[in-house]
């Protein structure tokens, strides 16, 4: 009888959430996703998007803590061996069943060549089924990481990936159009069902969605999801106070106060997970994009010093940010496993000294150069680019600024076609690795190795101290981090600037937590 009781329950929940009342969020941002490939573009702004729909086997609760997803549960039975149990139950929104298989291919896939998150997947050499329902990813070196890491990769159908020949990801790089560009089939929350890109993506409600069972997401009521990429701030901010849009991801700075006035919106604001720096060709002998021939003057770390000392980050903070930044000296904040306070320190501000080391690398009356900057990917992305271009100029180093919106800047950055760039850094697993081996390791053609090293830096103490991380923990871990960050503040293969903060905006009767991930979760939201 207790168990007829309990599936009356469980039926009459289900039928609850399958006729829940209907509520849309409009929601807006500057960017749109470049694919809806799921193992193909590692950015923001496709995860955004392809997280409502997908599901990875580890997911992230609203403290980014590590939670159940399609694993109810997982464990390291040997240092290079761990098991996954799988969910039961859990079907793809085309009705393909989920099982070990599915798995499998996902891990496979994200591991070939045309994906972008082989950073995930780096250490693993095989996953194999061992029951339908169970999973063992076998690593090549014991990776005391690795659940952080599959906490990042989205799993997909394998029947339907092979159904539309999309085996392997879409390469993005080469500006291939595959299914996977514009069609999705995921477990997740919500399923895809409008895509017109740059346009408008529509998300509806999934009701056999096995989370909304899960506490977090019992009191959630957002049936459709409609995102509208706005590149205009000004635009944005009207649709937002219009009625037109319920959510803007990224509200201008210099709109802050006047949104916080108005009536029926609110702003919720926190540090994000996410640093803000320049990235270098430190490769090349001749630097692309400049009037010096026959040498790369980024080579040289006096000039590397002088760019960066010429940098007022104070102004910046102040007046580019209007007091929205944490400036720092190195390229993660304190919210990742091994940052080190003491190695967060600056090179000083000082214009003389940079002129001075200009001189003494050879370049008296400074040189040309041109800044790749987007244009609506991170707050004010263009304003700091046009600061720094105008404080370079006061140490003689002429700077031609080059922005362009988020798409055509990763695809340049990506073909190595750069001589100095602006760039923010996520680290999804909060673990300094990522964010080491993804930006600093040689790009030597392992896993993950400098996946998004576009200066393509090399020095090979940085190579071994990152080798540790990933092969050993405790004591010499983070020896290896400390010692990692030590180089990095010495050899200058970034000029960081600064850690973001994240407000958004949103009409009062609408509530979704603020995370520092600066990813919104719908299965957790309202809207009343």
């Amino acid at each position: 009888m207790r168990k007829l009781l309990m599936a009356a329950a469980l039926a009459m929940g289900l039928c609850a959430a399958a006729t829940t009342e209907a509520r849309t969020v409009r929601w807006a941002a500057s960017g749109d996703p470049n694919t809806m490939d799921p193992h193909s573009q590692n950015v923001g702004t496709v995860t955004m998007v392809l997280q409502q729909i997908y599901d990875p086997l580890i997911a992230r609760d609203q403290e980014l803590g590590l939670a159940p997803g399609l694993a109810t549960r997982w464990e390291q039975v040997e240092p290079t061996r761990w098991r996954f149990w799988l969910r039961d139950g859990v079907k793809f929104h085309e009705g393909q069943p989920f099982t070990a298989a599915d798995v499998v291919f996902s891990i496979t896939r994200a591991q070939q060549p045309t994906s972008n998150f082989a950073i995930y997947v780096d250490t693993i050499d095989r996953a194999v089924q061992v029951e339908p329902l169970v999973v063992d990813v076998i690593t090549r070196v014991a990776d005391p990481i690795l659940p952080n890491k599959i906490a990042s990769l989205l799993i997909m159908s394998q029947s339907w990936s092979e159904q539309h020949n999309a085996t392997r990801p879409q390469n993005t790089r080469a500006r291939e159009e595959m299914y996977t560009t514009r069609n999705t089939n995921g477990t997740g929350a919500y399923r895809l069902t409008v895509r017109e890109p740059d346009v408008r993506t529509v998300m509806v409600r999934s009701n056999d969605w096995w989370g909304w069972r899960e506490p977090a997401s019992r009191d959630a009521n957002i049936t459709e999801i409609i995102y509208r990429p706005i590149a205009s701030d000004a635009t944005r901010v009207a649709a937002l106070l219009s009625g037109e849009v319920d959510f803007v991801l990224d509200p201008p700075l210099q709109d802050l106060n006047r949104l916080r006035a108005a009536p029926n919106i609110k702003v919720t604001e926190g540090p994000e997970v996410r640093t803000i720096f320049l990235a270098m060709d430190v490769h090349r002998d001749e630097l692309l994009y400049s009037d010096v021939r026959g040498r790369n003057p980024l080579k040289d770390i006096r000039v590397r010093r002088a760019l960066y000392q010429a940098i007022d980050i104070q102004a910046i903070h102040r007046t580019t940010m209007r007091g929205q930044s944490v400036v720092t000296g190195t390229f993660f904040p304190p919210q990742v496993n091994g940052y080190v306070q003491e190695e967060d320190v600056r090179l000083p501000y000082d214009q003389a000294r940079a002129r001075a080391l200009l001189a003494e690398a050879g370049y008296p009356n400074g040189f040309e150069i041109t800044l790749d900057c987007p244009n609506n990917r991170y707050i004010n992305d263009e304003q700091i680019c046009q600061a720094v271009v105008a404080m370079w100029a006061r140490v003689g180093v002429r700077a031609r600024l080059n922005s362009m919106p988020l798409a055509p800047f990763f695809a340049k950055i990506q073909r190595d076609d750069t001589s100095i760039y602006l760039l923010g850094w996520g680290v999804p697993t909060l673990d300094a690795l990522y964010s080491f081996q993804s930006l600093l390791r040689s790009r030597d053609g392992g896993q993950g190795n400098g996946i998004w090293n576009y200066g393509r830096y090399s020095n090979a103490r940085m190579d071994e101290l990152i080798e540790v991380m990933t092969n050993q923990s405790g004591a010499p871990r983070q020896e290896a981090i400390r010692e990692a960050l030590r180089i990095y503040r010495e050899d200058v293969p970034h000029i960081p600037l600064h850690h973001q903060m994240i407000p958004w905006a949103m009409r009062s009767n609408f509530t979704i937590p603020h995370m520092a991930n600066n990813q919104p979760y719908f299965r957790w939201a309202r809207l009343n």
